[in-house]
């Protein structure tokens, strides 16, 4: 029984045909266009998204050359959208995760009562500033909001299914962890009327038929992004892109500098939840040597400069280029780079932008249950030298996923109504203890502190 799995991105839309064992049979690709109005706001075109799901989907379909049985869909978290009942039509374009236009509305909010209500922390990152901001001169009769993942449905559906899943609900500061529901103080907070909610759904639920390129075709299993790509991996993984997520479950309820959240869970199954570290920059830190310093070719090449010279030469890289993110939670921050000398090369800069990316992530998880495993996915996790030193530097096994679209993946599993790990590529185990690497990383953002509260 193939699923069409759908993971709507930041960038683009990403469409894989999955077999039952797991196996892609095909798979297609459409960028999405970004629009940025104002220094600070990062928007996207709700037809533009339809249109690029429409595209993808084809694409994969035509490449695998059989005919999907149903549908899963996962989805960029937190993105806003608004649009009117009556006639499907977005009254406004839908708000990024990465807008920051509603900062200062954020630094105003109750942080315990939001951090205990929800797992969360009030930051623009999260959906429901955004839908205050869309609502603020609009009456809510007769409208209706989503993320994406309840845009596509309701597209899917001709709008006769308004509905989220819980992973995406809890991405709102709306949600009631402990329920998974939306909560009555918390819409008062924001000024939001229940009547333009979506209903709230087990990842793993039936979410109605939907038409798609002429085809009907039953919705079984919704998550957001990150929560899907756990899903395929099993109890905890690292993706790295742009930024990274590292996601753990447990029912450990504490959680300091990382979030809680919901995690996927099927039909029948009882309420799952886990911890989560959100690192702003890693993959971007490489882009900015690239385009912004021109030290870099190309992304790829970061390994073999790596590899070049035996250590940092005491350079280190906080690439705070968007503010921290998780465990430290610096929107202010400002990045660095220390320890330059007339030895310096670019392949030193390079390898210590690599480390840092690795150093983030032992960051967050040092805020949550030890480990005995983690999996990791995304475009830099081919980087062998990257992923060994990560392994080092937890001083646990790092797999690598043998499918790089774990988040479409875990969407299909999800549809499938299974929960089972998707297939590992390799395993790194620890080669070297690097304690002393860290440990002068940790000197490096107390410096980046003490210099910021000057």
């Amino acid at each position: 029984m193939p699923i069409l799995a759908v993971d709507q991105g930041t960038t683009g839309t990403t469409c894989l045909v999955v077999d039952g064992d797991a196996s892609v049979l095909g798979r297609g690709y459409a960028e999405l266009p970004q629009h940025f109005p104002r220094p600070g706001w990062v928007e996207h075109d709700p037809e533009e998204i339809w249109a690029s799901v429409l595209a993808a989907a084809e694409r994969a379909i035509a490449a695998a050359g059989v005919e999907p049985d149903a549908l899963s869909i996962t989805n960029q978290r937190e993105t806003t959208l608004l649009w009117e009942r009556a006639t499907g039509r977005p009254v406004d374009r839908a708000i990024v995760w990465q807008d920051r236009r509603t900062s200062d509305r954020c630094a105003g909010l109750p942080f315990d009562l939001l951090r205990e209500r929800t797992g969360l922390v009030p930051d623009p990152y999260f959906s429901a500033t955004k839908l205050e901001w869309l609502l603020r001169d609009r009456a809510a009769d007769g409208l209706a909001f989503g993320t994406v993942d309840t845009w596509l449905v309701w597209r899917l559906t001709g709008g006769r299914v308004h509905a989220t899943d819980e992973t995406n609900a809890s991405r709102t500061l709306l949600c009631a962890l402990d329920t998974l529901d939306w909560d009555d103080e918390l819409l008062a907070l924001f000024g939001v009327p229940r009547d333009v909610l979506p209903d709230i759904r087990p990842s793993g639920a039936a979410f109605g038929e939907g038409e798609l390129l002429g085809r009907t075709l039953p919705i079984r299993g919704i998550a957001g992004d990150q929560q899907a790509a756990l899903f395929a991996a099993g109890g905890a993984k690292a993706t790295f892109g742009t930024g990274a997520f590292v996601l753990a479950e447990t029912e450990d309820p504490a959680a300091r500098g990382v979030l809680r959240t919901a995690a996927a869970r099927l039909e029948g199954e009882a309420r799952r939840h886990a911890l989560e570290g959100a690192v702003f920059v890693t993959g971007a830190a490489l882009q900015w040597l690239r385009d912004g310093l021109g030290i870099l070719a190309d992304a790829a090449e970061s390994e073999a400069l790596a590899r070049s010279v035996p250590d940092t030469g005491g350079v280190y890289f906080v690439p705070a280029l968007t503010g921290l993110g998780s465990p430290h939670w610096r929107p202010d921050a400002r990045g660095v780079i220390s320890g330059i000398t007339r030895g310096t090369t670019r392949a030193h800069v390079v390898r210590a932008a690599l480390e840092a990316a690795a150093y983030q992530v032992a960051d967050v998880l040092a805020e949550m249950p030890p480990l005995e495993l983690l999996r990791v996915d995304g475009g830099m996790t081919r980087n062998r030298w990257l992923v060994q030193f990560l392994a080092d530097l937890l001083q646990i096994p790092v797999e690598t996923a043998r499918e790089p679209e774990q988040t479409a993946l875990g969407a299909a599993l999800l549809g499938f109504g299974e929960r089972r790990p998707s297939p590992a590529a390799e395993r790194f185990d620890p080669q070297r203890d690097v304690a002393a690497l860290y440990a002068g990383w940790r000197d490096a953002l107390a410096a980046l502190a003490e210099r910021d509260a000057e």
